[in-house]
């Protein structure tokens, strides 16, 4: 099959992808968020929304847009202000709203799970670190002179979510259980909270930060 790299390539891929998958990001900060807050459920959609995003950054890469938008200095500015804001709101979000254990006993409204679903695709949709990420990591497991070159670069990206699901999972399960110690003790949730937040303002940092040189 043309898109299968070797099997030595293969195997430096999954444990690149494994460590990745362990190092916290905005993502996984939103999946074990939302399951502190409304449960496994919520968190699971996150991460589906997530991972859509994945799909659409290995078809970007491996269609050559990522390189455009990342060598484009108004394009990749725009996609910073965006991604930025984004979790600016988020952060704001989480310290207006806080979590469904409220201090005042009354939980929130729920998102849906199209709406949880929508949050984690806009977050990683709108992260220029994971455009640059993508577009510096795949390529380094497949030869600029394969002639299969986009469809290995499509088939890599793919197999990324798979490797990664049996550490991201796990942490969305132990989260929700983590939620229910919590629902007695609305002055750690809020503590909670004001974490995600200042989590995610930092994070918006790094992201205005982010180079495409």
């Amino acid at each position: 099959m043309t898109f299968l790299p070797d099997l030595a390539t293969l195997a430096q891929f999954a444990v690149a992808t494994l460590i990745i998958a362990i190092t916290p990001g905005p993502d996984m900060t939103l999946f074990v968020g939302r399951s502190l807050s409304q449960g496994r459920a919520a968190g699971l959609a996150c991460m589906t929304g997530a991972m859509t995003g994945i799909m659409v950054h290995t078809l970007l890469v491996s269609l050559g847009l990522s390189a455009l938008i990342a060598a484009s200095p108004q394009a990749f500015l725009a996609l910073k202000i965006f991604g930025a804001g984004y979790l600016i709101w988020l952060a704001v979000q989480a310290i207006r709203r806080g979590s469904a254990f409220s201090p005042d006993g009354k939980a929130v409204s729920q998102r849906s799970l199209v709406g949880n679903w929508a949050m984690g695709l806009a977050i990683n949709l709108l992260n220029p670190k994971i455009v640059l990420f993508f577009m510096t990591f795949l390529p380094q497991f497949v030869s600029a002179n394969d002639p299969h070159a986009a469809q290995k670069l499509l088939f890599l990206g793919l197999l990324f979510i798979p490797i990664s699901l049996p550490v991201t999972v796990p942490m969305v399960l132990a989260a929700d259980r983590f939620s229910a110690l919590l629902r007695g003790k609305p002055r750690v949730m809020r503590v909670v909270d004001y974490l995600f937040a200042g989590i995610f303002s930092a994070f918006a940092i790094r992201i205005l930060m982010a180079s495409a040189r």
